[in-house]
Parts: structure tokens; sequence; C-alpha cells
């Protein structure tokens, strides 16, 4: 039977104490509305909607094209915004199947999902549930006899109920015409006047229907309202991502300092040492070894590399390059077969061949570098002359001695040298060795007249 999904994501998260809406702050490399999408995916839903309110233009932007959003102008509760994403997945068939989650629980899976949704003709709802051990904040099931008949919210429970360490995770699969019907007979008779999902529970059993618990563990079903909730699901989200990692041939030194987005591509047989931060949609090739202490967003690292102690931002480093220690590639860096960027070099919007290499203190900007050419320690692209960036084109097999400018717009033929010190302003021909300093003038005695004239100078004052 077709499923519909309607995730609830109206609410403002007071507790995040953050102008971000709740569900969109960041977990290991999605949005915790994210998460929940991800683990929806697999059901192939017929329809899904996000029900929105605060900050609705915030969580809009990070939903993909096929999820509909639905505004809750008024926050009425969890029972009113249900109806409104109902409203929003247009005509369903009275027998399909809705499942209703939260969109701050990062932490649900696949399977989970499938077993919820999995409900036989026979049954009008089924409904996750998990015992905490400190159940505090969560929604308690009210059992008899084993079946559950009611949901209790913890601010309308007694003292009894509130001791029961069942809890309702929040994630339904309802019988449509049952869950339309329900939320018709809903009240907003209670402590806080709104109108309560979980009320639709009762009802159905009220009615005589039948409502089975899909039992889970409290690690799958956390919801997030506060910072510290946000950093214990980062965590084990990042665990997850790295045993599935390790699990498919990638190795780790020390998964707990490793931090992997679930976006990124790692391949396996890559090392990854510890200190290492991959994010957005960043690949890493078999054979290549990455750390410690590299953060790399939205780039690509070869097979056979290495990259430590290195920052990567829209960066591709190509097969067999090396990067590092203490270098920053901004984007719009391209490293060819065999490249090499070194300590305290930076490179933007710069190529460099295959075999090319600067392996300490230098600024490539604006650059290509041919092949099997050298960029020599202290030396420069000026690619920038207060108003615009220039292009500095450099040949294959070119020697650039150290310390030199190169004041682009310029170009370097193939096999020309640059003599150490030199600013370069016009182009260089093919084979040609440009030179570019003033002539050595030594001053005997210099050293003796600076002192004598300080010692004066001192004796007036």
């Amino acid at each position: 039977m077709p499923i519909h999904v309607v995730i609830l994501a109206a609410g403002q998260g007071k507790r995040m104490m953050s102008d971000l809406p709740k569900v969109a702050h960041m977990a290991a490399g999605r949005t915790l509305i994210g998460w929940v999408l991800e683990a929806v995916r697999p059901l192939r839903p017929a329809s899904t909607v996000v029900v929105v309110g605060h900050g609705a233009e915030q969580v809009v932007s990070h939903l993909p094209p096929d999820v509909v959003p639905a505004l809750q102008e008024e926050q009425l509760g969890t029972g009113h915004a249900t109806r409104v994403g109902l409203d929003a997945l247009g005509d369903v068939a009275p027998e399909d199947t809705i499942v209703v989650l939260y969109g701050d629980m990062p932490l649900l899976t696949n399977e989970l999902l499938a077993r919820l949704a999995d409900r036989s003709d026979d049954v009008a709802a089924r409904m996750v549930t998990s015992v905490f051990e400190d159940p505090t904040g969560y929604g308690r099931v009210i059992r008899d006899g084993g079946v559950v008949v009611e949901v209790v919210e913890e601010r309308d429970s007694d003292d009894d109920q509130r001791a029961i360490g069942e809890i309702n995770a929040g994630a339904y699969a309802f019988r449509a015409k049952d869950l339309i019907a329900a939320l018709g007979g809903l009240s907003n008779d209670n402590s806080q006047g709104e109108y309560y999902l979980t009320d639709v529970v009762g009802i159905l059993v009220g009615r005589g229907e039948r409502l089975e618990p899909v039992e889970t563990t409290p690690e799958e079903v956390i919801g997030i309202n506060s910072q510290d909730q946000l950093t214990e699901a980062r965590h084990l989200l990042q665990a997850r991502t790295n045993q599935r990692l390790m699990e498919s041939g990638v190795w780790m030194l020390d998964p707990d300092r490793t931090y992997v987005d679930d976006t990124v591509t790692v391949e396996p047989g890559a090392k990854i040492y510890p200190g290492v931060h991959l994010e957005g949609n960043t690949t890493v090739a078999a054979g290549a070894q990455v750390g410690p202490d590299v953060f790399a967003v939205d780039s690509s690292i070869g097979g056979g590399a290495t990259v430590w102690y290195a920052v990567l931002r829209n960066a591709v480093v190509g097969e067999g390059c090396e990067v590092g220690p203490y270098a920053s590639l901004r984007p719009g860096t391209v490293l060819e077969k065999g490249a090499k960027v070194g300590t305290f070099v930076e490179t933007k919007n710069t190529t460099l061949g295959e075999g090319a290499k600067a392996p300490h203190l230098a600024y490539l900007g604006d650059a290509t570098v041919g092949a099997r050419s050298n960029i020599g320690a202290g030396s420069i692209t000026c690619n920038y002359d207060g108003y615009e960036k220039h292009q500095t084109i450099i040949g294959d097999d070119v020697f650039i001695g150290s310390d030199t400018m190169l004041v682009a717009p310029l170009t370097i033929g193939d096999n020309a040298v640059t003599g150490a010190g030199s600013v370069i302003t016009d182009d260089v021909e093919e084979g040609a060795l440009a030179l570019e300093r003033t002539e050595q003038r030594d001053f005997p005695g210099y050293s003796q007249r600076r002192a004598e004239r300080q010692a004066a100078k001192e004796t007036e004052d």
C-alpha cells in the first residue's frame, strides 16, 4: 500500500538558545531535518510533507525539491500540525499508510522506519516506544494487560504515570482513514490548551481499533531540545558513520578523534589519522593517507595522495600528490598527479601540473604552473593590483628561484629560470634566465659609524 510521510518541524526550540530553527541545526554533516529525511528515503514514499513554522524560510531552504513544505501559521499543538500536513498531502486513499515523525530525531534509522511502516491491513496504527532509565520530558505509554491504551504527556500525568519508564517516541504509522477521523475528535482541554497528536492513540483504542507498539532502543529515538543533546546526537551519528567506514575497509587510527560527515565518500583502503575533519562533498580515494590534523570541505583527495596538517576548501588533490604540513589550499586549487604543496604554502585558484612542486613558503594565486616546474621558497604571484586579479602562467620545467616576485599578468615560458630575489614584471621567453637585481654595494666601516652615532645620541639624552 502507498506510504505518505508527514514530518512535524514547526517548533522553535527555545532551549537551543539559538536564532537558528531547531531542525536546521547541523549534526555530522546534515541538518536534523535532513537526517530524518535520509531515514525516510528508503521507504520510497508517494509524498512527503514537512510542516514548518518558526524560521520557516530557513527550514525550507534545507528541503529537497521533492519534499512539500506546509506552513503551520498558528502553533496549536502536534495534532493541529498533523492536520496541516495532511491537508498538504492532498488526496490520500483511505487504506494508505501515513507515517508521522518529528523533525528533531536525527538518530532514526532506515530499519526502524521500515518496521514501523510495515502495517498490516487490520492494524489502525503502529507507534514506536522505548524504555528509558530517565523518561523525563517524554509522554508515557499506558498499557492495560500489555496492550497500549493511551499516551499521556508528562505535563498532564500523575505521579504513578510519571514513574513509567516506557515512552512514546513520537513516530507513528497510521491507516489514513483512522488518522483523519481521530484528528477530527481531538480536544485542546489540557494544561497547554493544545491539540495533542498523542491523544489519537486513546481515541483509536476507544473505538476498538488495533494498535501495535514497535519497540526500539533509546538511542534511536532521542529528540533534540538543547545544545548538549545536539552534541550527544552528533557523537552517536559520527560513531555510526565511522563504524560503517571501517567495516567497508577504511583504516582509522582513532575513530573517537575522526570527524567525517555522512555526506563524505571515503573509499576502502584509505587511511585516516586523528584530528581529521572531512565535510560536505569531500571524497577520499583508496590508498590516500589523510591526517593527522586535516580540515577538508568539498574537496577531492586522490589515490595514493598524502595530506597532513593542512586545510583544503573546494580543492582537488590528484593521485600521488603530497600536501603539507601546514599548507592551505583555497577554492579553485587543482593539483595534478604527483604535484606537491609543502610547508607554509598557500594556493588559490591555481593549478599545479603533473609533478610540479611548491615545497615551502610560497603563495600561488590565480596561477597555472606547468608540469615538473619548481617554485622556490619565498616566491609569490602578485596577482592583485588593488582593483582586479590577474593571471600568472608558468610553463613546463620552469625553475622559479627563491624569493621571486611574479607580478601578474605574466607568462613564463617552458624551461625558463628566474634568479633568486628577482621581481619579474615582463613575460619571460622559453628557455631564458630572467634576473632583476640592483648591483650590490658595500659600505666599509658602516657598523662602527652607526654605533658611534648611537652612543653620541645617548650621551646627549
